[in-house]
């Protein structure tokens, strides 16, 4: 009787162990890696988890959730950062409020951080792992440990600038060039009202603004904040919770009005930086933390015939280009020294919602931060 075959062929004498052929193409996978480089590395990793805060829906603080999630990795445009701090902004709060445009919900808060590249998808070319980079730019995401984000959104970071400096400047230094340089057109010996002096952003103006050479005026609400403004480069401030600011203006001017006001508090300060503005000066509104210019204010800057703007960062850097650029003249305000971040407070990740309750309180100076763990 003949034996039945076996359901399995028995391998051919001559055969490779599986096991070596497995050995075989882990060395393969290294030998390729070499030669090709991390563009290929970076498709076959596995999506790694991290800590981030987002939200569910919009609303207070208490809308702020920590949560574990996967990061998947980069696509061919994209690289993954591993985030050494993450920059908080007013602006922020807009998001959670649900006033700033945003992905679907939920979403992670957040524009801003600096960290180190540990992938780069497969078409990137002016980025590698291991590169230090700062950002700022929608769409939203940086409160995370890990992000993944289009890679020509991110700028090289110089050896020079710490990842804490460049998480506390890069919105904030960004929005002070344009504001000086473009929406302002300061020239030196200009005369110009700063309203928040002793915030982020303010900070950060007034020192570019004394750069360029103009005398700066700046608005604080006591008196270690003014203090602060004087420090960074006004030469007078006002307080204005208990000084009328228009008529405190004209007296340290002798009179004269100032040529630009940067307003980022927009309907308790717009009426006062219209009235000390000079007729065909420029009233540059690049916030509204108190709420939006009353109507009549807007009517009485058209009576004056001042250029009234709002510019964002956003669409200032609509391009690639243009990020480029605008980070390069911030490095190199601050590699000068002309202008420096002062971090006021760090706040770990999972204590978001404790910091924007300090933000929209105004307990805070200067810049904040977030730290991942």
């Amino acid at each position: 009787m003949i034996a039945p075959e076996p359901l399995t062929p028995a391998p051919p004498a001559d055969a490779v162990p599986l096991g070596a052929i497995h050995t075989r193409e882990r060395q393969f996978t290294r030998i390729f890696t070499t030669m090709y480089g991390q563009k290929h590395r970076a498709r076959t990793r596995l999506p790694v988890k991290t800590q981030v805060v987002r939200m569910h829906e919009p609303g207070g603080p208490e809308m702020l959730r920590v949560e574990d999630i996967w990061v998947p990795d980069p696509g061919a445009t994209e690289v993954r950062v591993a985030q050494k701090a993450i920059g908080l902004n007013f602006l922020d709060t807009y998001q959670r409020r649900g006033l700033f445009p945003s992905p679907a919900l939920p979403w992670v808060l957040g524009f801003e951080g600096a960290g180190v590249v540990e992938a780069v998808g497969g078409a990137v070319t002016a980025l590698k792992e291991g590169d230090r980079v700062a950002y700022a730019s929608a769409p939203p995401g940086a409160y995370a440990g890990l992000r993944t984000i289009a890679a020509d959104a991110v700028v090289k970071l110089p050896d020079a600038i710490g990842f804490e400096q460049a998480a506390a400047t890069m919105l904030k230094g960004m929005t002070a060039e344009y504001l000086v340089n473009k929406s302002g057109r300061v020239q030196p010996g200009d005369t110009v009202l700063v309203h928040a002096a002793a915030g982020g952003t303010g900070l950060l103006l007034c020192q570019w603004l004394v750069h360029v050479g103009a005398t700066v005026i700046g608005c604080a609400g006591d008196e270690d904040k003014r203090a602060l403004a004087e420090a960074h480069g006004c030469r007078h401030v006002i307080d204005y919770r208990r000084e009328d600011v228009a008529a405190r203006i004209a007296d340290v001017t002798g009179g004269e009005a100032v040529s630009v006001v940067y307003d980022s508090v927009g309907r308790d300060t717009a009426e006062a930086s219209v009235a000390r503005l000079r007729p065909g000066g420029t009233l540059v509104l690049y916030g509204s933390s108190s709420g939006a210019v009353p109507q009549r204010v807007l009517a009485a800057a058209s009576a004056k015939s001042l250029t009234v703007v709002r510019p964002g960062l956003f669409q200032e850097n609509d391009t690639a280009a243009a990020l480029q650029a605008r980070a390069g003249a911030l490095f190199e305000v601050l590699e000068s020294g002309a202008m420096a971040a002062r971090i006021g407070r760090r706040y770990a990740l999972a204590d978001a919602e404790e910091a924007h309750r300090d933000i929209e309180a105004r307990r805070t100076t200067g810049q904040s931060i977030l730290l991942p763990s």
